[in-house]
């Protein structure tokens, strides 16, 4: 019988459930309106990582891996925009993708422009990281998922992991990709931290790709 989840386990995946239903909900809101919309996400989303930052402790320091994982994170960004734009596939609906030159001469746009930078460098990274690669590869190797090093998982739970990683993307081919790069480097490292600076620096790569080409659509 599968144990039931226990009382801090949520810990891992209410950030992730907070993220997705404010970004749904982004989708209605009017494009003046966004940049604050946006803000309000990323403090929600921050104050839970926060409150809820048992699965921190998951993250260790080690400065070996540092290097290492920023040239993974660039890898994955050319990969991201390499392969969705040569490679033709039906995308699953689209994303917001604001222009903040709406906004230019809002009060808010540059505090947009860095609350949005910060959530795709920063936050975004530590809260895929802990829910996709430290809880749901453990879990669905074993629901017992704290008996298991951060980085050991089953090849059934990778490709579910993966699966279900792509579908929240709109861009699902190319988010698969990553996921397994990701997956491969956190098998490598054994290290959070490492998969975690991968990430950034993939998310950081592509929000300056955004800003210099005006591609809104990877926003």
């Amino acid at each position: 019988m599968t144990p039931p989840l226990d009382s801090k386990t949520y810990e891992y995946w209410l950030p992730m459930v907070i993220f997705g239903a404010m970004t749904f909900g982004e989708s209605y809101v009017p494009p003046a309106f966004f940049p604050m919309a946006y803000i309000a996400k990323a403090a929600v989303v921050t104050a839970a990582l926060v409150v809820f930052r048992g699965p921190l402790a998951d993250i260790h320091w080690n400065p070996a891996v540092l290097a290492q994982s920023i040239l993974v994170g660039l890898v994955v960004v050319g990969l991201w925009i390499g392969i969705d734009k040569t490679v033709p596939y039906p995308h699953f609906g689209n994303r917001t993708a604001f222009d903040p030159s709406q906004v230019q001469d809002s009060a808010w746009y540059g505090p947009f422009l860095a609350v949005r930078l910060y959530g795709l460098a920063l936050m975004v990274p530590v809260m895929e990281e802990i829910f996709w690669r430290s809880f749901l590869l453990r879990y669905l190797t074993n629901v017992d998922f704290r008996k298991l090093a951060v980085g050991t998982f089953s090849a059934s739970a990778l490709w579910l992991m993966v699966a279900a990683s792509s579908l929240a993307h709109p861009e699902w081919l190319v988010a698969a990709a990553a996921s397994l790069v990701f997956a491969y480097w956190l098998r490598r490292t054994r290290s959070l931290l490492g998969v975690i600076v991968a990430h950034a620096t993939a998310n950081a790569a592509l929000g300056g790709y955004v800003l210099a080409t005006g591609e809104w659509r990877y926003w």
